[in-house]
């Protein structure tokens, strides 16, 4: 059985006091996850250790990092390496993320490097990949995010490979005001762990989870979730509200 995941990206958003009453609040709706169902929450760099002793004793509850260094050490000045993250406790680690991509220029052989630290240190990659618009108005997603994939991902051994999460970002339906259809998210997730299966055979693709990184909200999660090669979803702005974040966790069973 592969895990239903839903994991809140909180950006560069809210202050520490912000943060925790919204941990808080979560908590509070006293949600209870079935077996094989995650909630991850991935906080700014400063919340991580403050996140990671409120959910402690919440089975089911895991903190993230928004990002992680290529290299293990040394003279990068602002960076924090996977190493950092194992010594706090950090669960997962999200990776080119498509604003990583877009504003901080990382590559397809950035983010392999990136992977290969997160997974030297016991810090499990989300791995998001997804095409802009002018790749989806050509037709050519497909080949868009194979490419990610077999630059990134599919260098990993079979055994380091199931350790990593997917999340797929329709990039241009993200704050355009276009809309990407749960059968345009379940054609792609579809297409993505036909990919895995390729490589790694079905029994890895059928346990790999594959999130939905799009525009997510109460709205349409129960009908996104239903898919059957979307297992979750990596989660935006309607993670900083409280109702929509317990909301849309709900919506996976």
């Amino acid at each position: 059985m592969r895990k239903k995941i839903v994991a809140g990206n909180w950006k560069m958003n809210l202050t520490l006091a912000q943060g925790e009453q919204l941990i808080n609040d979560i908590l509070q709706a006293g949600l209870k996850l079935a077996e094989g169902q995650e909630v991850v929450v991935a906080t700014p760099f400063p919340y991580l250790t403050k996140a990671k002793a409120m959910l402690k004793n919440y089975p089911g509850f895991y903190v993230a990092a928004q990002n992680s260094a290529s290299e293990k050490s040394g003279a990068y000045t602002g960076e924090v390496s996977a190493e950092m993250l194992q010594s706090i406790g950090v669960d997962y680690v999200i990776l080119g993320h498509s604003e990583r991509r877009e504003y901080f220029n990382e590559t397809n052989a950035i983010l392999a490097k990136k992977v290969d630290q997160a997974l030297a240190f016991g810090v499990k990659p989300i791995f998001c990949c997804g095409e802009p618009l002018a790749i989806r108005e050509a037709g050519t997603q497909n080949e868009y995010v194979a490419k990610q994939l077999e630059e990134s991902i599919f260098h990993l051994s079979a055994e380091e490979f199931k350790k990593i999460v997917i999340a797929y970002e329709p990039i241009w339906a993200i704050g355009t005001g276009l809309t990407a259809s749960s059968a345009q998210a379940q054609d792609m997730h579809a297409f993505i762990r036909s990919q895995v299966a390729a490589k790694y055979g079905n029994e890895i693709a059928l346990h790999t989870s594959i999130l939905y990184g799009g525009s997510a909200k109460p709205g349409n999660a129960a009908e996104l979730f239903a898919c059957p090669d979307v297992d979750g979803g990596l989660i935006g702005g309607a993670s900083l509200v409280a109702a929509d974040f317990v909301s849309i966790i709900q919506k996976l069973a």
